[in-house]
Order: C-alpha cells, then structure tokens, then sequence
C-alpha cells in the first residue's frame, strides 16, 4: 500500500516516556495547536508592534530615535520572536508525529525545514541584537537593522514549503477536512512567493502571505477543537 494512502492517525508503538515520537495524535494536536496559537500572538506583537513599527526603512536617524525612545518595546520584540523561533521547533515535531501515518518521510521533510527556518529566524533576530548594539552610528545600524527583514523572509520561504507539505498531507490524511489541505497549500505557496520575489526582486516588498494565510489560522481552530477527538493514546 502505498504510504501516502493512510486515512486515520495510526497508534504508535511503545517508546521511550517523555521522548515526543511517543505522543499519540491528540497530544501531538493539541501541542501544536497551542505552540500555533500562541506563536500568533508573540509573532504579531513582535513583527507589527515592536520591529516594524521602531525601524522605518531607509532613515536611520528616525530608526535610531525610536529605537532609543523605546528600548523596552524593542526588547521585547527580540525576545518574543526568540519564543517564536523556540515554539516553531516544538511545533515541527507534533507536526510531526501527527501527520507521520500519512507519510514518514514527507512528514520527517516538513518538520526538518521548519526547524531550520527556525533557526534563520534566530539568525536574523541576531541582527537586530547587532544593530542595537550599532545605534550610536545610525548609518551603520540601519543596513543591519533592516537585513533582519531580509534573511526572515527569505526563511519564510522554507517555512512555505513545509506548509505546503503538511497541506498535502493534510489532504491526504482522511482526519482532516481537505480543505483544510487546500488553504494551508496556498498559505505556504504565498510565503514561497514572497521569499523568491525578495530574492530576486530588487525593492521587492513581501505581499502575498498577508492574504493568503487563512490556512494556517484555520488549522489551528482543527487542532484545538477537532484534534480533541484523535486517539489519545
């Protein structure tokens, strides 16, 4: 039978406690329908709160005033795209197991992307931990305050493409309504768009996530509220 053809969460074999590949679908839904919710939030504050609205592109001095106004806010930002970056990997693994009776490799394949745009997320928030550091020359600051921009979208692309996997999967699956499948597809093709068109677009502005990302809000009402009903053990 072909791996791909599962249609329900199948129980997996006893293995170590505590080690994640043992939690059964319900743990591993709920898992990552908290680590999403809470992602959300901290990835909104940290992105449209305080990042975005501290460094305003191509003036450095207006960037370094703000930043020094309001060196708490920053911080702040830092930090939770720090937690963002820590919950993605959480996140990876409950995906993980939760889709890994559809398809262990393609299901291992999204789970190891999204842990290393997770770390070119930290990456790229070490450079605002530079810029910061570079404020007193705001001309030298600005180029690396922005870059963090830059590299996060540019991560976002592999972040796109696991979406676009766990869609498939989620299609795939037979537990999970397909079209779930199809707008967590089309969320992951928006941030692939976006990272391409940074890439190879000079100026380029990334636009396409913004309005396709109902996919992975609706699949974080499935895992909290549908992913009650999978085994639990």
């Amino acid at each position: 039978m072909n791996e791909t053809t599962v249609h329900s969460p199948a129980i997996a074999p006893a293995r170590r406690p505590g080690v994640f590949t043992a939690w059964p679908p319900r743990t591993a839904a709920l898992v990552a329908g908290v680590g999403l919710a809470v992602m959300a939030v901290l990835g909104g504050f940290a992105n449209f709160a305080a990042i975005v609205s501290l460094i305003v592109p191509g003036d450095a001095a207006r960037t370094a005033v703000n930043i020094a106004a309001a060196p708490a806010l920053f911080w702040a930002g830092v930090a939770s795209f720090i937690i963002v970056a820590m919950l993605d990997v959480l996140v990876a693994a409950a995906l993980y197991v939760l889709f890994r009776p559809v398809s262990p490799r393609l299901s291992a394949l999204t789970g190891w992307l999204r842990t290393v745009y997770a770390v070119l997320l930290l990456v790229a928030v070490g450079q605002l931990v530079k810029g910061f550091a570079l404020l007193g020359d705001p001309a030298a600051a600005q180029p690396v305050l922005e870059s963090f921009t830059t590299i996060w979208v540019l991560g976002l692309g592999l972040f796109g493409a696991s979406l676009i996997l766990v869609g498939y999967l989620a299609y795939r699956s037979g537990f999970v309504a397909r079209v779930f499948g199809v707008l967590l597809a089309l969320a992951g093709a928006g941030y692939l768009a976006d990272a391409i068109g940074v890439a190879t677009i000079p100026g380029f502005t990334a636009v396409f996530a913004q309005f396709l990302f109902v996919g992975e809000v609706a699949l974080i009402f499935w895992l909290l509220i549908r992913g009650r009903r999978l085994p639990s053990h």
